[in-house]
């Protein structure tokens, strides 16, 4: 069995042997943590930090977390409406004039967070390359027609929700959701998560491997709906070797080029779970981080093609809520027993080929704990 790193609290040493099996299988370098009532009682990493196995996985390993980093941009969100700053049922309009057009004025900004707004795929960019390009993405999202009535449906936002969100934010604060993120959040919390990330932290990143069979060719998909269709979009092709390039480290792509380890997503998102605070640190009022359970949509998602609910800024399952990114990183808050359970690998599986449980086998043995 893998070795394992890290502490583990005495009713937590499920998740070490959870982490050790996947280690043991599937994986080759990951990180899990769990926090109960803000403050860490699993800190676990182990494996390699590269293909050939060459390279540990350090205490302070980071790794590219695709759409986990959705649930930190939601939270910036959540601060500033808990602030006054930003009313989640006022028009996006009313902090981005632009957008108003092409029948967007009744886009409110708990649509976008809630995936209903409409606007799915970027219209404009078909190269990785034009994502680099925050104005003219933005702007192309301003002059885009939506593909539904905003608040009738809802279509998982994959790439479009980290640049509308991200753009409220820059509106309201005229700081990019990166810098945002790193100010009013990782400093105060200190927490090693960032949203894009300097050329300083390069030697701490554990390249993304391709699922088993797979090259770095493999693309980004929509997963396939029950009759084994998939939903034919004009948006970008992202590959594994896309998301590991060094301009996609610098750039802004807020919905999914987060970087960090489990410690450091757990260690966030538990500010939600424990009522807005974590580590005696106070980010939200108690009543600000009820938008992330309350469900604001249920029904099937035109994307995903799956029943989805979501809530602002958030999927909701039973009394959770959380997100997970493209190849197997997971984040899961449970406020109701103040935990928060995270997990962060390098080594992607490709749900259209092989189940991916890994995320919820450590989920399973963090909720053990509390028994």
């Amino acid at each position: 069995m893998t070795d394992i790193m890290g502490f583990c609290d005495p009713r937590f040493t499920a998740v070490r042997e959870a982490l050790a099996a996947l280690l043991g299988k599937d994986d080759v370098g990951a990180s899990a943590a769990v926090h109960l009532d803000g403050e860490p009682v699993a800190d676990l990493w182990g494996g390699y930090a590269d293909a050939e196995r060459s390279v540990g996985w350090e205490r302070d390993t980071l790794v590219g977390v695709n759409s986990t980093t959705k649930n930190m941009v939601a939270l910036c969100a959540l601060i500033l409406a808990d602030r006054g700053e930003l009313d989640l049922s006022a028009p996006v309009a009313a902090y981005w004039p632009e957008f108003a057009a092409a029948g967007k004025e009744n886009v409110l900004v708990r649509h976008v967070l809630s995936h209903t707004a409409g606007l799915p795929d970027l219209s404009g960019p078909t190269a990785v390359e034009e994502l680099y390009d925050w104005d003219g993405v933005t702007a192309g999202l301003a002059a885009q027609a939506p593909e539904w009535e905003p608040g009738t449906a809802a279509g998982y936002h994959a790439l479009t929700f980290g640049f509308l969100v991200g753009e409220i934010v820059r509106r309201i604060t005229g700081r990019g959701i990166g810098e945002f993120f790193a100010e009013e959040v990782a400093k105060p919390l200190g927490a090693d998560f960032h949203i894009g990330i300097s050329a300083g932290h390069d030697h701490r990143v554990a390249p993304l491997i391709p699922p088993p069979s797979l090259t770095d060719e493999y693309v980004a998909d929509a997963p396939p709906g029950p009759d084994g269709t998939r939903r034919e979009t004009t948006g970008v092709a992202i590959r594994v070797k896309d998301v590991n390039s060094v301009a996609w480290r610098r750039a802004r792509i807020p919905a999914v080029n987060g970087y960090g380890n489990a410690r450091s997503v757990a260690l966030v998102q538990s500010v939600l779970a424990n009522r807005g605070s974590a580590g005696g640190v106070r980010l939200l009022s108690p009543q600000g981080c009820e938008p992330a359970w309350q469900e604001v949509f249920r029904g099937d998602d035109r994307v995903l093609r799956t029943p989805m609910a979501w809530t602002v800024g958030f999927g909701r399952f039973g009394n959770t809520f959380g997100w997970g990114g493209w190849g197997g990183s997971l984040v899961v808050n449970d406020p109701g027993s103040r935990l928060t359970v995270a997990y962060v690998m390098n080594r992607m599986i490709d749900r259209g080929r092989q189940e991916d449980n890994r995320g919820m086998e450590i989920v399973t043995a963090a909720y053990s704990g509390l028994r």
